[in-house]
């Protein structure tokens, strides 16, 4: 009989190095082999860069197949296929031998067709020189179609995980196009949602578009058959846009450095200083914290929420910021004693396995 979801860091851990990862890895060998066999050149680079680049957006996102019941590996099939598009998607848009918004959002097509079981696969390149990818976009589509279409009461989620994913979406095609394009357009693009978040900023309500967890809690509960109206409504309240934004802020925030040597878009440098952005950070962990009560399985929410911040605060690239000491310890501080338990032992997982940063 399935174990119920981990309800302590302990039990989670050894959930996820023992089962969670083995499974990833698997999945991932898969489409390492699948991407080898690309015969466009730039696009098979780009493919095979954003798998081994990577890895850590499937093994996070995949810890959510804990929720799904006795179906994990049906749950982290569909993770690991839909966070490779994405990844994939990023790699083209970002190292891109276009600038096209066209081009970008053609093939982001692809991640809306992912999430809807019957659709057909399309030409995702038709505004892009490379076209030949073997096949290997439409299998990774297919493949999200064939494991959502065993979910029975996917239909009940279908929408609200379409409205996430367009999101993200409409994110990709603005921060991608021409420099001197995109912060109008995303500034534009939030007004459109300003009444619906007037406490945000266009540059917070742009990184709440930009995670993808909201759509895999969405989808291994309903694989686990624990879906209903409710249900699905609290996790999308509960997932976006607090607890989405905190991922995506503390992903942008170990970016900094690196984002500014090479001329990237970071949000958080849209905060007039440090105390402001740490204030915001302390707002976003609060609001995250009173979602997700709201949920079942709360403990296991509220670690995903506590773990976030704890392994992107060990991550060595803060090492290289300014003032990181200070911040790294209010926020650990603020985030409470789970945060600190999951810090320290990120920190340990580097130590012993080099690498990563």
């Amino acid at each position: 009989m399935k174990e119920s979801v981990p309800s302590n860091a302990v039990h989670l851990l050894y959930e996820v190095y023992r089962n969670v990862f083995p499974r990833v890895h698997k999945e991932l060998a898969y489409w390492k082999e699948a991407a080898s066999r690309i015969p466009n050149e730039e696009l098979r680079a780009q493919a095979e860069a954003s798998i081994k680049d990577k890895t850590f957006h499937c093994e996070g996102g995949a810890i959510y197949s804990v929720l799904s019941g006795d179906r994990p590996d049906l749950a982290v099939r569909f993770i690991v296929a839909y966070q490779t598009i994405s990844d994939y998607l990023d790699n083209l848009c970002d190292r891109s031998t276009s600038m096209d918004p066209d081009d970008f959002e053609r093939l982001h097509l692809s991640m809306a067709d992912a999430l809807t079981p019957g659709n057909p696969c399309r030409d995702y390149y038709k505004y892009r020189e490379e076209k030949d990818d073997g096949g290997y976009l439409h299998e990774l589509v297919k493949t999200c179609q064939d494991v959502l279409g065993q979910a029975d009461n996917y239909q009940i989620v279908h929408g609200r995980a379409l409205k996430l994913g367009r999101l993200y979406c409409d994110l990709q095609v603005h921060k991608h196009v021409i420099e001197e394009e995109r912060i109008p357009r995303l500034q534009q693009w939030f007004e459109h949602h300003q009444t619906d978040w007037p406490e945000l900023k266009w540059y917070e309500f742009s990184a709440c578009t930009g995670s993808t967890l909201g759509i895999f809690c969405l989808v291994s509960y309903a694989l686990g058959n624990k879906m209903d109206e409710d249900l699905a409504r609290n996790v999308e309240d509960s997932y976006f846009p607090f607890m989405q934004g905190l991922h995506i802020l503390l992903d942008y925030y170990i970016d900094q450095e690196e984002d500014e040597r090479e001329g990237d878009l970071n949000f958080c440098s849209y905060y007039d200083h440090q105390e402001q952005m740490k204030g915001r950070f302390e707002y976003f962990v609060r609001r995250t914290d009173e979602e997700v009560q709201k949920l079942p399985d709360r403990a296991f929410h509220q670690m995903i929420h506590k773990g976030l911040v704890g392994m992107y605060l060990a991550d060595r690239k803060v090492g290289r910021l300014s003032n990181a000491k200070s911040f790294v310890k209010d926020m650990l501080k603020i985030s409470g004693r789970k945060t600190a338990f999951f810090y320290f032992n990120t920190k340990m997982y580097h130590k012993l396995k080099p690498g990563r940063g």
